[in-house]
């Protein structure tokens, strides 16, 4: 039982914070009128639209790395200031934890990709695609001033984030990398041409981490659970995506 939702399937790898998991034996599928019922039965669509919504993107460099948190804090001083926010999650593994902790802090609406019929982001490219095109159509019909978009795990672990990062990329407005050390920001940096514009997560955790992630990768680092950090953190997101995180705007409507 891979995740507390239920997901079943072969472990490969865990992150050393996750407990052991339960064992149990497969019997077979829940069926009807022969066929195997599946989540993909089960999903509503929308009308596919293109997608446009300016992207804050947590990516990291493991599991278990710090993205949510992260993500949690950044909706945050966006809800404060007043503006509409989606919440999604690309890739993972389906339990739907992490999305609901970006509700939890106050975004308008949140999706990952079970709610396009996804138990898990690992599936041939080609099926994610077509999945990605609807979650992303799904995304843009919220309307919303800003998607906070995680890459569950790590673009280098077999979840499709590389292809869902490749769709992204033109509307990514700020990138914000979660990293176990320096050198898995360089490794990750150099992997896939992304140049974060701020590195945090266990690696921001010393001022020695800080240091080195900003010598050797020429990058920002912040420790964002730190409320002092909060005022740069502000600086950097007003200035990458023109929002203004100053003051709470006046909404209509």
């Amino acid at each position: 039982v891979l995740t507390g939702a239920g997901l079943m399937g072969k472990l490969t790898s865990k992150s050393v914070f996750i407990p052991n998991m339960m064992e149990v034996d497969y019997t077979g599928h829940v069926s009807r009128g022969g066929n195997k019922l599946t989540m993909n039965n089960f999903v509503e669509t929308v009308d596919p639209i293109a997608f446009n919504t300016p992207v804050i993107l947590f990516v990291g460099t493991s599991m278990s790395a710090g993205k949510t948190t992260s993500a949690r804090i950044v909706t945050n001083l966006f809800k404060a200031a007043g503006y509409n926010v989606v919440g999604a999650k690309l890739t993972g593994a389906g339990r739907y934890k992490d999305i609901l902790a970006i509700k939890d802090v106050g975004a308008n609406a949140v999706m990952d990709f079970v709610d396009v019929g996804l138990p898990s982001s690992i599936c041939p490219a080609d099926i994610y695609k077509t999945k990605l095109d609807q979650l992303l159509s799904k995304i843009e019909h919220q309307n919303a001033d800003v998607a906070i978009i995680e890459i569950g795990a790590s673009p280098l672990e077999p979840y499709n984030g590389d292809l869902a990062i490749n769709e992204l990329r033109e509307h990514i407005k700020c990138t914000i990398l979660s990293a176990s050390d320096p050198y898995a920001v360089y490794g990750l940096m150099k992997a896939f041409k992304i140049i974060p514009d701020i590195v945090t997560g266990i690696t921001s955790n010393t001022l020695a981490g800080v240091n080195m992630v900003e010598k050797l990768c020429n990058v920002k680092a912040l420790n964002l659970i730190d409320s002092s950090t909060t005022e740069e953190l502000k600086k950097v997101l007003s200035s990458k995506t023109g929002f203004s995180l100053s003051e709470k705007r006046n909404v209509y409507g």
